[in-house]
């Protein structure tokens, strides 16, 4: 199966009520697992890609591991780039073949952040890709960066926001952190007034930290994306983790890098089990 265009991935959600999960990833292992999870679940989602993970090799590389991993594969999934940085690597990751764009200009003071998201919204809707936006500051940590910025969505600007950049997914600060360090408590008022104000559906970063009840209750506010990178990542690191402790001269890359698979696959199906309450 093709990638799924990332708008008929919202109507997927939007029509069987899903809360759909972005699964980071970083290479062929991770993505060979949450492929296996998705497919073993028979519910779609996203696979996204940050910007730091781009120079590890190349979007077209990256799109190009994906469409060979699904290509037997029915579950609908689109592929997303995650905290785009700069208006070289959206374009460079449309023209690889992903089809949901993230732009994080977050950074930016209010108005420098509209303009530089309604720049990549022009681009991007052009060749029929939707783009989600950040507004407010998700402290943690992200892959090599560490944020000690934690500014909450103010839900003053939300309208403003939206309606001007024209964006399609809003992701917002709530109390959620990006990593595991933290176990974050949502506020709920906070995101209840955001939903009421916000005419596209919400996302939540930082998902590995939050408790599944707090995602599950956040649903009801036309949340319908959460992002995962740091339990899966730390799932597969631990398998490698834990060969080394107990042989210090383990070499088997190969059957480890399938054990790998196995326990990331397993923490993919059991979060998109809990984030819908399956």
């Amino acid at each position: 199966m093709q990638l799924v265009n990332g708008y008929k991935l919202m109507e997927y959600a939007k029509t069987n009520g899903l809360v759909l999960p972005a699964f980071n990833t970083t290479n062929y292992e991770l993505t060979a697992a949450i492929i296996k999870g998705y497919e073993a679940t028979g519910l779609g989602g996203y696979i996204a890609i940050s910007s730091s993970n781009l120079k590890l090799s190349s979007p077209k590389i990256i799109a190009d591991m994906v469409k060979a991993v699904m290509k037997d594969v029915c579950t609908p999934i689109a592929l997303h780039l995650d905290h785009g940085k700069s208006f070289e690597d959206v374009k460079a990751c449309i023209d690889a073949g992903f089809t949901s764009i993230m732009v994080d200009a977050s950074h930016l003071p209010f108005e420098e952040n509209i303009e530089e998201v309604k720049r990549t919204v022009e681009y991007c809707h052009f060749y029929g890709i939707p783009v989600e936006a950040e507004l407010g500051a998700i402290g943690g940590k992200e892959d090599d960066h560490i944020s000690e910025e934690d500014a909450k969505t103010n839900p003053a600007d939300v309208q403003e926001f939206v309606e001007r950049t024209n964006i399609d997914l809003l992701a917002v600060a709530i109390g959620n952190v990006h990593g595991m360090d933290m176990q974050p408590q949502l506020d709920f008022p906070l995101l209840e007034e955001i939903a009421q104000l916000s005419s596209v559906p919400l996302v939540l970063h930082g998902g590995s930290g939050i408790p599944f009840d707090q995602v599950r209750r956040a649903k009801k506010q036309n949340l319908i994306k959460v992002n995962y990178g740091s339990d899966l990542r730390q799932a597969f690191i631990r398998t490698f983790g834990q060969a080394y402790e107990k042989n210090h001269n383990e070499f088997d890359i190969n059957s480890l890098s399938k054990q790998a698979i196995v326990n990331v696959e397993e923490r993919v199906k059991a979060i998109i089990a809990e984030v819908n309450g399956k």
